[in-house]
């Protein structure tokens, strides 16, 4: 089992920058892919940015490309999605998701093995 904690959400206005953080626990981290999603009231979950195991590869939605990145710290079990220019479209909860194995072309959740249990992010006008 690997238990995630995300954190780091809140209301922020457009333009601003949040970072969500997703804490985890109880397997070797860096046999994971680390994965970000976000859900928007009366929306289906969406992918947001995926990195690989090590950090080298990482792969975004083409609606947050060059505002949103994704890193992690697998010494401190830890990944991380910086996000700027925030447009109130951003508005979701925010979730964190761990798929094992190294690599990864999957955008779909059903692909992850376990998940946090969401930070809200709200980007007012």
């Amino acid at each position: 089992q690997v238990q995630l904690v995300e954190s780091g959400g809140g209301l922020v206005q457009a333009g601003g920058s949040l970072r969500l953080s997703c804490a985890a626990s109880g397997r070797t981290f860096s046999n994971y892919i680390m994965g970000w999603f976000r859900q928007a009231p009366g929306k289906e979950r969406e992918f947001v940015a995926r990195i690989r195991w090590n950090g080298a590869i990482t792969y975004y939605t083409d609606s947050v490309k060059g505002r949103f990145t994704i890193s992690r710290d697998n010494a401190k079990n830890t990944v991380y999605l910086q996000m700027n220019s925030l447009k109130p479209e951003d508005t979701a909860v925010y979730y964190c998701a761990a798929k094992f194995g190294f690599s990864t072309v999957s955008t779909s959740s059903d692909d992850y093995d376990y998940w946090g249990q969401g930070t809200q992010v709200t980007v007012s006008a």
